[in-house]
């Protein structure tokens, strides 16, 4: 009972997110306010009674109570307007109509490109909020959308729709994400003519953070005016928050070494502001009580000012509760400070468990108060600044890596190094001398730019440096999503390795404590196996690190041993990810890719950081499954919505060879792919018909088409590629699958004709009897039929002839199709030939991911976004 009554606040504040963490994992709905009512009363009662273990029962009961507060909390979070103003109209397809609201904007508008984005709150639906999407049609409206600020009344004219849930296993969930900030509707507007502004209402909290924004604004302007372009969206990042004009290439090179933390105002940003303050005050004369009173006053104006995100609340208000406790002379614990301040916004808001701020500002700051004292006594360093740097650098790093690479699944073997030597200089000089060029170019510009000139140089050259090692991918290490069993292993290990060093310095000091007082007869003994332990403690704990570390790497690999074959939803556009079963080889076949169609006088309509499919979608989810070198990247050919997001895919993952079909087309895009490619010293790969390419005993891949059409194999430019796709069979433990690419019904019939004479055999009329010719027909059949078809060209009305279907005899097709696309696709013709042949059609655009499982001939498939029984083919 020791350490619940030493130390309540921490083990309270510990059991609560414990009791948060179980509901949101498991689905128990008899968790409710009445059980948590008769667990309050029932640990009162037990904590009352002197019965043995009743800090136990007590701590599991808070875990309790806990766990029914945040299933309440989260029961309550529902939509309220199906039951109020639609399913009262009688409306079933309410939800996809043009209908009309009035409310009040709650966020700062975003305005990019085209396109301007709000939190809405809905007047006459119950306070619902809705993520509103302006679309600007010209770039007048642009215009106009920038004047439209918080606390707006407006009248919005749209169409009212459910947000997309993840379409890939593993894939970000945008309903889910939207629905812990209690949004749950889209609100689409098309044009400002269906924005009409509302006269203003009684005065509210929105107008004050209106005058924040606008504060917020003035203060960006500040920056862009004293800072060059290339730097000023990294300045207002650092500043105040601001990422809207943040480099989408830079945020990605600071991401790679680990240091993203410098472009988020967090808690160092909180301790700078509050150090300079309080030297400043002092340098004027303020009294003690006076300068702190003063700095708790400005603290929560700096948390406004900055965004008020989850770890710049938690910062601020260790902060202000620190200042009082020295205001009032009170005896502080950090530890207890920094749960009390987590419990309190655990309260407040419990969504706030799963947002990776809070969890990372709480785990580091945990971790800091905690570790670094034991890492400074264990620093062989006599410099006491440089042993606070590197224990603070080492712990911070240990303790958010299980974090990282859950959500990033990335880690650069020079974070360490980066941040060890670029946090001091961004905290000690950037951010400082930053802040002061801001306030000086505030007052007189042409001096704010020559202090910003002198911040701006040394920038420009952590900026190369940045460039530079991040691009070294020796040293970049991919991590596939680790369980939570895993976290909780890895930090019991290191806290026993840090525990251990510590009880084996005290021992060489002679601070370990009193032996035991053990008869004379056994304390030799017991004194060898004593030493002996305390030699292989700290070696040990560091290989069962080693050993877990190495576990966590190859985790998502390590037991697997069936053939994957991965049907990934990218939209209108393919991709497929293929492991085989025993050397683990990974191909990727295309990367889909994002259309964009801009005339000449549309430059206004380009975002800041556009949709890509590589970047945004394909890297991540191929990252969270573990994939860490791709073998063979099979490009079927170079059209926009097959290579589009291959380019993230070069740039952030090894590949050792690219397949392709042996022609050029002229285009930025596709020179980039392939002087990426070059530059990485990537093998590429020309595939003809007659090639075979064997990724392990139990996989092979025939190339089928297209024809070698130089005898030399010399590259030729092609622009129309769907005719000369890379088309290939493939055969793994006993099942076969057929990879088409976006090749047309003339393709088809060549790669029949051709199987057709390979197969026919030199006749003897005379020998051959009809028997054997009709036994050799039927095997020549069977040989052809094949299990799994990827139907060619998203289901287009150019492909799939009948004499194709009827040729490979497919069991189950795989259509790679985008929701809602403006194509036509799949042509309902082609779906009709499928189903007449009583094949299992599949859609990523009905289904979402399509995933199958091979073993010993057998196939099981599971989708995505259908209750299609995972059932065995073959």
């Amino acid at each position: 009972m020791g350490p619940v009554t030493r130390r309540p606040v921490v083990t309270f504040a510990l059991l609560w997110a414990a009791g948060y963490a179980l509901a949101y994992s498991y689905e128990w709905n008899w968790l409710s306010l009445y059980v948590a009512l008769i667990a309050g009363i029932g640990a009162v009662l037990v904590w009352m009674l002197n019965i043995p273990g009743k800090a136990y029962t007590c701590g599991l009961l808070v875990m309790l109570i806990a766990a029914c507060y945040f299933k309440e909390y989260d029961a309550n979070n529902q939509t309220k307007l199906i039951l109020n103003a639609f399913a009262a109209s009688g409306a079933a397809n309410a939800a996809n109509n043009t209908t009309v609201v009035e409310g009040v904007i709650t966020t700062r508008v975003e305005v990019d490109g085209d396109k301007a984005a709000f939190t809405f709150r809905s007047d006459n639906h119950d306070g619902e909020l809705l993520a509103v999407s302006v679309k600007l049609l010209t770039e007048a409206e642009q215009a106009a959308a920038f004047n439209w600020q918080r606390a707006d009344r407006l009248r919005l004219t749209g169409v009212l729709k459910q947000p997309e849930t993840a379409r890939n296993f593993g894939g970000f969930d945008y309903r889910n994400y939207l629905r812990l900030q209690h949004i749950h509707w889209q609100f689409a507007v098309k044009g400002i003519n269906n924005v009409e502004p509302l006269s203003s209402q009684a005065w509210s909290l929105l107008d004050v953070l209106r005058w924040n924004d606008r504060f917020r604004a003035f203060l960006a302007d500040g920056i862009a005016s004293i800072f060059p372009q290339e730097q000023a969206g990294f300045m207002q990042s650092m500043l105040i928050g601001l990422t809207d004009d943040m480099d989408p290439a830079q945020f990605q090179r600071f991401s790679q070494l680990g240091l993203t933390h410098i472009l988020a105002v967090s808690g160092l940003n909180v301790a700078i502001f509050l150090a300079c303050l309080l030297w400043l005050m002092r340098r004027f004369g303020f009294t003690r009580e006076t300068y702190l009173v003063t700095a708790m006053a400005l603290l929560p104006v700096y948390i406004a000012v900055t965004g008020a995100s989850p770890s710049i609340v938690r910062a601020g208000l260790m902060a202000i509760i620190a200042l009082y406790a020295a205001y009032r002379h009170i005896l502080k614990d950090g530890l207890h400070t920094v749960l009390l301040v987590g419990l309190v916004m655990l309260i407040w808001e419990p969504y706030y468990l799963m947002d990776v701020s809070f969890q990372l500002s709480f785990l580091v700051t945990i971790g800091l108060i905690l570790g670094v004292p034991a890492v400074n006594k264990l620093l062989p360093l006599r410099s006491q600044t440089w042993k606070n740097a590197l224990s603070i650098t080492l712990v911070a790093q240990c303790v958010s890596f299980p974090v990282s690479i859950y959500y990033f699944n990335q880690f650069s073997l020079l974070s360490l190094a980066a941040n060890l030597c670029l946090v001091p200089v961004f905290s000690l000089v950037t951010m400082p001398a930053g802040t002061a060029a801001l306030i000086v170019g505030l007052v007189y510009i042409p001096a704010g730019k020559a202090l910003a000139w002198l911040i701006a140089e040394l920038n420009s050259w952590i900026f190369a440096l940045v460039e530079v090692t991040s691009g070294w991918g020796i040293f970049q290490t991919i991590w596939p999503s680790p369980g939570i069993e895993w976290m909780i292993a890895y930090y019991l290990v290191c806290t026993a390795i840090v525990w251990g060093l510590l009880r084996s310095q005290a021992q060489r000091k002679g601070t370990a404590g009193p032996m035991l007082n053990l008869p004379a007869r056994i304390n030799p003994q017991i004194e060898r196996w004593r030493a002996v332990w305390l030699q292989v403690r700290a070696p040990m704990s560091v290989l069962v690190l080693l050993i877990l570390l190495g576990y966590g790497y190859t985790s998502e690999n390590l037991w697997q041993h069936d053939g994957r074959v991965d049907f990934i939803d990218v939209g209108q556009g393919d991709s497929v990810l293929i492991r085989s079963p025993q050397s683990e080889s990974v191909i990727l076949i295309d990367g889909g890719g994002t259309l964009t169609f801009r005339k000449p006088g549309d430059e206004w309509k380009q975002r800041r950081d556009p949709y890509e499919v590589g970047r945004k979608l394909l890297v991540p989810l191929l990252k969270k499954r573990g994939v860490q070198t791709i073998d063979y990247m099979i490009v079927t050919h170079q059209d926009t919505d097959h290579i589009g997001g291959l380019q993230a895919v070069l740039e952030q993952i090894p590949v050792k060879h690219l397949v392709f079909n042996g022609t050029f087309k002229p285009g930025a895009r596709v020179e980039q792919l392939f002087q990426t490619a070059l530059d990485k010293q990537v093998k590429l790969v020309k595939a003809f018909a007659g090639d075979t390419l064997v990724a392990d005993r139990h996989t092979t891949l025939h190339i089928l088409h297209p024809q070698q059409a130089d005898p030399t194999g010399a590259l030729r430019s092609e622009q129309e590629q769907n005719e000369a796709s890379v088309v290939f069979l493939m055969e793994m433990l006993g099942t076969r699958f057929l990879f088409t690419g976006d090749i047309d019904q003339a393709a088809e019939a060549s790669i029949i004709h051709a199987l057709a004479n390979d197969e026919a055999q030199p006749k003897a009329a005379a020998q051959a009897s009809q028997p054997a010719a009709a036994q050799r027909e039927q095997t020549q059949t069977q040989q052809r039929q094949v299990d799994v078809l990827k139907v060619a060209h998203h289901g287009s009305k150019t492909s799939s002839s009948a004499q194709w279907l009827d040729f490979w005899r497919p069991s189950v097709a795989v259509m790679s199709v985008g929701a809602h696309n403006t194509y036509g696709h799949p042509s309902p013709q082609v779906v009709d030939r499928l189903e007449q042949r009583e094949m299992e059609v599949l859609r990523t655009d009905l289904h979402g991911e399509v995933q199958m499982r091979i073993r010993d001939g057998t196939i099981r498939i599971r989708t995505k976004l259908s209750d299609r029984p995972t059932q065995p083919l073959g």
